[in-house]
């Protein structure tokens, strides 16, 4: 490569540094402009008016719009910059350590850039989102303390007669639930009886059998007596020992 070529490179060079340079720092002042219309965008509504609120909302969202595309169009150009700057490396035979360096620290500049202007642009949309619902929101609240009293004790009577009807509902409910229970408490009465009436057959068809179980509780209420009786004197020794 000549001198002269050499020279033609380095001017080259200057030149787009030069426009790097320029560019970010019209991209840095767009961008403290645009942080601030973030950060004060949310003051600019007022909602006990009817007039005011679609005034700040049209200028507002104007001006959002026009200095994100004035951003968009700064980041592409200085992005396109960037691109022209890695092919003037790729173009240079001998690569020096600067040259590389003052790349690679306007590729990180473009980065942040482009990365803050994103989360800027975001914040923007969400409280956009945010204050369309809470204006609709007031204005529903409006309109409907505007509306006339009959309206107002319209909804009371609909809403009066709403509870009414679940009441009614839930009253219908016990009363179905109370009549399973006493119908299967009739089922259950009536099984026993037939079970009674079985065991009274029974008893009346084999009377050994009924005479054998009269002697069975016989001798368990008498054991139960034994068994209390031992037990009462085992307590009493036992006091008397205690005491004594």
């Amino acid at each position: 490569m000549t001198k002269s070529n050499m020279a033609d490179m380095g001017k080259l060079w200057e030149d787009l540094r030069k426009q790097a340079r320029q560019l970010e720092n019209e991209i840095d002042l767009k961008l403290v402009s645009f942080s601030k219309l973030g950060t004060s965008y949310s003051s600019q509504r007022d909602f006990d008016s009817d007039t005011a609120p679609l005034i700040n909302k049209s200028s507002s969202e104007h001006m959002f719009d026009t200095m994100a595309m004035e951003i968009k169009q700064l980041l592409s150009k200085l992005t396109a910059v960037n691109d022209r700057m890695v092919e003037y490396t790729q173009t240079v035979s001998m690569n020096s350590p600067a040259l590389l360096h003052t790349l690679q620290r306007h590729r990180d500049i473009l980065q942040d850039y482009t990365h803050e202007f994103q989360k800027t642009e975001a914040n923007i949309a969400f409280l956009r989102e945010r204050e369309d619902l809470l204006g609709s929101v007031h204005r529903d609240i409006n309109s409907y303390k505007n509306s006339s009293g009959l309206n107002r004790r319209t909804d009371l009577y609909l809403k009066e007669n709403d509870h009414i009807r679940s009441s009614e509902r839930m009253i219908d409910d016990q009363i179905s639930i109370a009549i399973a229970t006493k119908e299967n408490l009739q089922s259950q009465k009536s099984m026993l009886g037939t079970i009674s009436q079985k065991m009274n057959s029974l008893g009346n068809r084999f009377p050994l059998i009924n005479s054998l179980m009269q002697r069975i509780n016989i001798r368990k209420r008498r054991d139960s007596i034994i068994l209390g009786l031992v037990i009462a004197v085992c307590v009493i020794l036992l006091i008397l020992y205690a005491f004594h």
